[in-house]
């Protein structure tokens, strides 16, 4: 299938935040609720603001999907429950490579779909971390894009 993708307004964010989190509680399951009452505060009001984002919005001009680029880094790449499995992934990873020039991505080890999901997409391991961004238990996979 053939998306457009979009930008989205900062009058949108809470609607990020909303589908981040609907998102992180059906693929992190492996998060505690006050981790992501943790991270949902700095998505809102800090990480949105510091990455570029892009989106795929359903008919009535819902998010279905969103993407967050910073300096060749895929910081955040977020569907729906409803809509995996549909490409709206694929979509916004392969515009996040072609146009925002993505090369490299840090996925939690807890979660192999997602490191699944970039190795299908032509992403390899290239190090690991014990820790998250926030110094969080939560290791990190480094993945790199090799085009």
């Amino acid at each position: 299938m053939n998306y457009k993708i979009d930008r989205i307004d900062p009058s949108e964010y809470v609607d990020v935040v909303t589908l981040w989190e609907i998102s992180v509680r059906e693929t992190h399951d492996f998060l505690k609720e006050e981790d992501i009452s943790f991270f949902k505060p700095l998505i809102l009001n800090n990480y949105l603001n510091a990455v570029e984002l892009r989106c795929i919005r359903g008919e009535s001009g819902e998010i279905y999907g969103f993407s967050g680029v910073s300096e060749g880094n895929l910081e955040m790449l977020f569907v729906h429950p409803h809509q995996m499995g549909n490409g709206i992934g694929k979509e916004l990873l392969s515009y996040a490579i072609e146009h925002q020039q993505v090369t490299k991505v840090d996925v939690n080890e807890q979660n192999p779909n997602a490191i699944e999901f970039y190795a299908r997409n032509g992403f390899t391991v290239v190090g690991q971390s014990e820790l998250d961004g926030t110094g969080k238990p939560y290791p990190i996979v480094h993945v790199r894009y090799e085009k």
